[in-house]
This record gives C-alpha cells, structure tokens and sequence, in this order.
C-alpha cells in the first residue's frame, strides 16, 4: 500500500499543479499537522484516498473549520485494511497554545490509548506533530521531542513513526532515521512510503 504523507509545508507542486497523475495509486493520505483546511480539503478531493490528520501547534483554526472530507485522529486508534494506526497530534508546550502539551500530558493522553492498544496487540503506525525525543528534535522548547513517544515505540515497537514540526531545513534534520524496529519519517512537505 502506498501511503501519502504530509506535514508542515504546503507543496506548490501538490497544490498548484496538477500533479496527482503520480499518485493516482495513493491508497491513504497522512498529514502530520501545520497544514491548512483547505489544502487538506483540497488534496483529499482530488486523490480519491482516505485522509487521516493530527493538528499540529499552528492548527488552532482545526477547532471551528476542521478539514472537509478528512478524519481527525488526534488521541484515536484507527484501523484502516489492516494497518492499525495511533494519532497524538500537537508539539511541546512552549506558551499555552491549544495544540501543546507537557511531557505529563501527552503520557496521559498515551494511557488512554492503551486498552485498544492492548486489545489490538500493538500499533504498525504512530502519527504525530511532534518528534520523539532525541530523533529529529529541535534544540528550543518548541521543537522538543516527547519522551513518552520513545516508551510508547520501546514497549510496542511499531514499524513507522511519521512526523511533522522539524522542516528539512532547519539544519541537521533527516527525513528518514532508523529507531530499532521502527522506522521515522519526517512528513515535511510531501514524502511516499510503501506500507
């Protein structure tokens, strides 16, 4: 299955052009966050592919006018053919932003997860705004990693993190690490992953 990942930077070429011919074989569309409504509502129209988002720190319109035609799956557990998949939207708390949470908090919205988590054995992919820590992490309060997302992926080792918030061109920031089993891909812009 080929999936469409998202995060942070609307694409020109996604948006202005009429790309999709190269991607007419897109079975799931993924946005990491910071994206606009109408870009989401947009693309998810056009590639006829299911579109699940978690907001990301500047998505505070995502309250009143959600993404059209696209599921929110912030702090849910999705099953779609067979790939079970957890969304935590949102970045580190850095000045009380609706989209922001401690490392306290997001270990709690975790919890809440886990009795799907536990009845499903696992998760194959964690959708988030926000990088884990140490992988992919800014250097400033904003841009900080979570921990809990490191406990989460050490406990149930999924095979994909995706992620938004760090832009390639911030400096050493890759698309693509390997954490044991798992791999992390930064969603910035647009990237394809075969699942």
């Amino acid at each position: 299955m080929k999936i469409l990942i998202l995060g942070d930077v609307e694409s020109p070429y996604l948006w202005e052009h009429y790309g999709y011919e190269k991607y007419k074989d897109v079975e799931l569309i993924i946005s990491c966050g910071d994206l606009k409504a109408e870009y989401l509502s947009y693309i998810v129209s056009v590639l006829k592919a299911p579109l699940f988002y978690v907001p990301g720190n500047h998505d505070k319109k995502y309250a009143i006018s959600p993404p059209e035609g696209c599921d929110n799956i912030d702090g849910k557990f999705v099953i779609y053919k067979n790939l079970r998949i957890i969304g935590l939207g949102g970045s580190y708390r850095y000045n009380c932003g609706i989209y922001q949470y401690t490392e306290r908090e997001m270990k709690k919205r975790i919890l809440k997860l886990f009795p799907k988590l536990l009845w499903h054995r696992g998760f194959d992919i964690l959708v988030t705004h926000a990088p884990a820590s140490g992988l992919n992490e800014g250097m400033d309060l904003c841009h900080k990693g979570f921990k809990a997302f490191i406990k989460l992926m050490d406990l149930f080792k999924p095979k994909f993190l995706f992620h938004g918030h760090q832009h390639l061109n911030y400096g050493k920031i890759k698309r693509i690490t390997e954490y044991g089993p798992t791999t992390v891909i930064n969603s910035y812009e647009f990237y394809v992953v075969e699942v």
